[in-house]
């Protein structure tokens, strides 16, 4: 079955489930919604023999084969799909398609702050997790003693007969069939209803929202994506949790050890006085949750997160500076002791080694952004070998981490510029604020006029 989604929002799709007498030929199936009001399509979503159309007004109908309910519906034709939430004011998230279940994530819009997300489903009473004894044709919440209160659904995967669930509590969860193994259960039996899955190899934590969950027809994968740029100040937090890098001890109210980073906090606390002993007695009386709600606070200049806790420490706190410039300010200040304590990763070229801070790579870098952010490998004493820049370009590179600028005594090539753009496709540049190489053509080209300038005078 094939489907094609249109810019105007109409779906043509052709197939055996679809159009029986010629399946070769693509019909457009969205003009056969009854509501003509409701025929502009969002998203389109194909399982093996059947199709969910998602419109603009948060309506779903389904089209194909409906043997065990998987539509939603109880006939073989283009109908709205049936749900239990309609009554709700929710916004449908995503839906997959299986051979025989269908599972659809909705988001409770009532809860505003923290909004809850939810798992429905439908079709064969074996793979589609809800413990029945029937097939279901209408989408049903899945209800598991595993989807705690305070637990979210990040991510899902829907295979031709099973299903993996990650959510925000770290927990791995699974049903459905596990002929091949494909549950990651350690057996091969198959499970009518959710049950968390264990990975004894993988250790999650802080970066549990960096992992994905993918299902084939008769396997499964769980896989680490790099966090991106546009959430640079979340990761840092996160970064800075990690026991690698945190350098400084603090107890709460029940003894317990919570751990942070020394230079961070130097340059987030106020230094008119001994802020560490007073950030002490407040942590003393907290704990270890809270406590780790008040360093996410320190380390961010959030006050959202927790606003009777925010108001214990404001005093404490300095508000003055963005995270990026705290980071420039820790690796670029005066005190050499700290500021060489805090390069410790290596770049080495043509058997010259240079010494980088990982924060500051990380700010910069899409390469060593998921290099460092990973958890399933220790690259703390890893060494890059990159020989293809020039010694000036990666004077220009190496500067350019730090600040942000191109020295003015530099002059540009266009060989440089040629070197420049390698290096930026292979470390993976952070190309904003201000884009290097935009500076270098910009530099290259004010010189070029000065210099033409002062051959037309030498001409006169």
């Amino acid at each position: 079955m094939k489907s094609i989604l249109t810019i105007e929002g109409n779906v043509f799709a052709k197939g055996d489930d679809i159009n029986p007498k010629n399946p070769d030929e693509f019909i457009n199936i969205s003009s056969l919604i009854e509501d003509t009001n409701d025929r502009i399509i969002k998203d389109i979503v194909s399982g093996a023999d059947s199709i969910y159309l998602l419109t603009s007004n948060q309506n779903v109908y389904g089209i194909g084969s409906n043997e065990y309910g998987q539509l939603g519906f109880d006939s073989e034709t283009l109908n709205e799909t049936k749900t239990n939430f309609n009554d709700e004011k929710c916004e449908i998230i995503d839906i997959q398609c299986g051979d025989q279940h269908s599972i659809m994530l909705i988001e409770d819009e009532n809860q505003n702050e923290n909004p809850k997300r939810k798992l429905y489903s439908c079709g064969d009473y074996e793979y589609n997790g809800l413990g029945k004894n029937e097939n279901t044709y209408e989408f049903t919440e899945i209800k598991s003693s595993l989807f705690e209160n305070d637990d979210n659904i990040l991510d899902f995967s829907v295979g031709r007969l099973h299903t993996l669930i990650l959510t925000s509590n770290s927990k791995l969860i699974g049903f459905g069939e596990n002929l091949f193994g494909q549950l990651g259960t350690g057996n091969t039996k198959d499970q009518r209803i959710p049950i968390q899955i264990e990975l004894s190899e993988l250790r999650f934590n802080e970066n549990i929202s960096n992992y994905h969950i993918s299902c084939g027809d008769d396997n499964s994968f769980l896989y680490y994506s790099p966090p991106s740029f546009s959430n640079l100040e979340e990761d840092l937090i996160k970064l800075f949790r990690r026991k690698e890098f945190c350098n400084i001890s603090f107890k709460t109210e029940n003894g317990e050890i919570i751990e942070a980073h020394k230079l961070i906090l130097k340059y987030r606390l106020n230094q008119n006085q001994n802020q560490n002993e007073k950030l002490q007695e407040i942590i003393s009386k907290k704990s270890i949750k809270e406590s780790n709600q008040i360093f996410e606070m320190i380390y961010s200049n959030n006050s959202k997160i927790n606003p009777k806790l925010y108001s214990e420490i404001k005093e404490i706190i300095n508000l003055n500076e963005k995270i990026e410039e705290t980071m420039k300010r820790i690796y670029l200040n005066e005190n050499e002791n700290e500021n060489e304590n805090g390069k410790d990763f290596i770049i080495e070229r043509k058997e010259k080694q240079y010494k980088f801070p990982k924060l500051i790579l990380i700010m910069r870098s899409e390469l060593y952004r998921g290099m460092f952010l990973s958890v399933t490998e220790d690259t703390s004493n890893k060494v890059t070998d990159y020989s293809e820049l020039s010694n000036k370009s990666f004077q220009i590179f190496e500067y350019w981490i730090y600040s942000n600028q191109i020295k003015d005594e530099i002059k540009i090539t266009q060989e440089i510029i040629d070197e420049i753009q390698i290096g930026i496709d292979y470390f993976q540049l952070n190309q904003t604020n201000p884009n290097l190489l935009d500076l270098l053509i910009k530099k290259f080209n004010n010189q070029n006029q000065n210099q033409k300038k002062k051959e037309k005078c030498l001409i006169f």
